[in-house]
């Protein structure tokens, strides 16, 4: 049975054909692309809802279900001159799925590489005849433990603690709100308001128009927000994410930076809020810095538990 536009495999002895055909990602396929991506037992960003279209753009990617398996062609995250390809995730096995990839990559004379891969599978891609493997630095998530973030309980966070007494202190009165179809306008407006600080990298401004569109078409993503209010300054905050497994991933988080501890008091009342309706809720990601230092710094001081390291796989 065709599915998404890929045909049916069949090889010849003279001539190799691939079974895949690749298209651009639409809005109409989140819930089959979310389906899929629950095949895949990583607690990385880029195998969730929002990793996937919202940088859909960025990294190019292309998509097709084949066999009830999703594969992704885009660039490299190291290199976006490069093509290659997502971890394919779906009902075929991992050997089977690098199989399809390399006869479309020899039918194409291409080299095959798969990118972002995450590191619980790159002793297996091994076993497929990957040759060799190369980490991307800059691409690690940031995991955290919720429990923390719900708290920020400890010395390693007093500072943190102390912005979000002063930010309660400040306004006694604010409230944290779930972002719905009532409110969510406001959140539109707050965001329109937000300046994008000069010197940034035009990632930022991609980030921006990204932003932008999952508000607009906030319903279409299996996501969940929060905004933080505060009576006579309407909303200094918001953040947005998607349960994937045990952990919450969080996609956006923006503030008002002349609000003391507005982003503390998001950060910690996304994680209650969450942590309230999903109970088996255990870890928090706040995904890669990008290679952006201030990110960096910014992901650190709230003391991560682990960094989820990801690679490019080379099957030379």
């Amino acid at each position: 049975m065709r599915t998404s536009g890929c045909s049916s495999y069949t090889t010849s002895p003279r001539v190799q054909i691939s079974a895949l055909e690749f298209r651009p990602m639409a809005g109409a396929d989140v819930q089959q692309v979310a389906s899929l991506l629950k095949y895949a037992h990583t607690r990385t960003c880029d195998f969730t809802v929002g990793g996937m279209f919202m940088w859909a753009d960025w990294f190019n990617y292309r998509m097709c279900v084949y066999r009830d398996t999703l594969f992704v062609k885009g660039m490299s995250e190291s290199d976006c001159r490069t093509v290659a390809f997502s971890l394919p995730v779906g009902k075929l096995a991992v050997g089977e799925s690098v199989r399809l990839l390399k006869d479309y990559c020899m039918a194409r004379s291409m080299p095959m590489l798969m990118s972002a891969v995450p590191r619980e599978y790159v002793e297996q891609l091994m076993k497929y005849g990957a040759t060799r493997v190369e980490e991307l630095p800059d691409w690690a998530d940031y995991l955290y433990d919720i429990d923390s973030l719900a708290t920020f309980a400890g010395k390693k966070l007093n500072k943190k603690r102390n912005h979000i007494n002063r930010f309660i202190s400040d306004n006694p009165d604010y409230a944290a709100e779930l972002i719905t179809a009532a409110n969510i306008g406001d959140v539109k407006v707050f965001f329109s308001n937000l300046q994008l600080p000069e010197g940034k990298p035009l990632m930022a401004e991609y980030d921006r128009c990204q932003v932008k569109e999952v508000l607009e078409n906030y319903d279409d993503y299996p996501f969940e927000g929060i905004l933080i209010r505060v009576p006579g300054k309407g909303v200094v905050a918001f953040a947005v994410g998607e349960v994937k497994m045990d952990t919450l991933v969080v996609h956006i988080e923006k503030m008002d930076h002349s609000v003391t501890g507005a982003g503390e008091i998001v950060c910690r009342d996304f994680a209650l809020m969450m942590k309230a309706r999903y109970p088996y809720l255990r870890y928090e990601n706040r995904e890669d810095d990008a290679g952006d230092e201030g990110l960096r710094q910014a992901k650190l001081s709230l003391h991560p538990c682990s960094l989820l390291g990801k690679y490019n796989v080379y099957f030379d």
